[in-house]
């Protein structure tokens, strides 16, 4: 956000500067407002030119494209409009060397005055302003980003479905956390507690009497063998 207000604020000076630089002197007391733009593509002529179809005629397409460049945070449409101007300003000065067979710069009012420096200054903040405004994107990332900070993570991805037994652990179901190449050991079926250990009866067991057939068993006392 700081980054755009403050390119958006360089931006607009510039554009100020390049829309402003038409109406001062920029070669031996004339000012730009003076040269047409198609004297920039004919040749530079001592005819007087209208506002309108004067050099300011681009510039003002330039400052447009800066105010909606702001506006809709482009950085493409504020250095285009950098561009615009530089590109306009240079032209000039090639049809001006052309004219006059050289260009001077005097501080006695001959030669280069300050429109020109006014207007390749504008088209230079222009085109720093471009480059500090952070743009849409980058905004649109930001806040992305702090939505991914605010959604809770977890800790481990999910696997896909062909390495559920995979480190790390996934709380998946499946017979181990581990790959390996060796099987694994089988376990022996559960067949309940052993009723011999004492320690895993649940209730105390009657004792067994004597098997039939004993002699201690008074109902069932031993037969005697018949005799031959």
């Amino acid at each position: 956000m700081i980054r755009n207000i403050l390119g958006s604020l360089v931006a607009l000076a510039g554009a100020a500067s390049a829309v402003l630089s038409p109406f001062r002197d920029w070669y031996d007391g004339r000012a730009g407002q003076d040269y047409r733009v198609r004297d920039l593509f004919g040749g530079i002529t001592a005819t007087e030119s209208g506002v309108l179809v004067s050099i300011l005629l681009p510039f003002l397409f330039a400052a447009l494209l800066v105010i909606a460049g702001v506006v809709l945070r482009s950085r493409i449409a504020v250095a285009l409009a950098g561009l615009v101007v530089l590109g306009f300003t240079i032209l000039w000065m090639v049809r001006q060397g052309q004219a006059e067979g050289a260009l001077t710069v005097g501080g006695d009012g001959a030669g280069l005055q300050v429109g020109v420096a006014n207007a390749l200054a504008g088209g230079v903040l222009m085109l720093i302003g471009a480059l500090l405004m952070s743009g849409r994107g980058a905004g649109a990332r930001s806040r992305a980003r702090a939505r991914r900070e605010r959604e809770p993570v977890e800790p481990y991805a999910a696997p896909p479905a062909d390495q559920v037994d995979t480190w790390p652990p996934t709380q998946e179901p499946g017979m181990s956390t581990h790959t390996s190449p060796w099987p694994e050991p089988e376990v022996d079926p559960y067949t309940g507690p052993d009723p011999h250990d004492p320690r895993t009866r649940s209730y105390p067991q009657a004792e067994r009497g004597p098997e039939p057939g004993d002699p201690r068993d008074p109902v069932h006392p031993p037969h005697r063998p018949p005799e031959r």
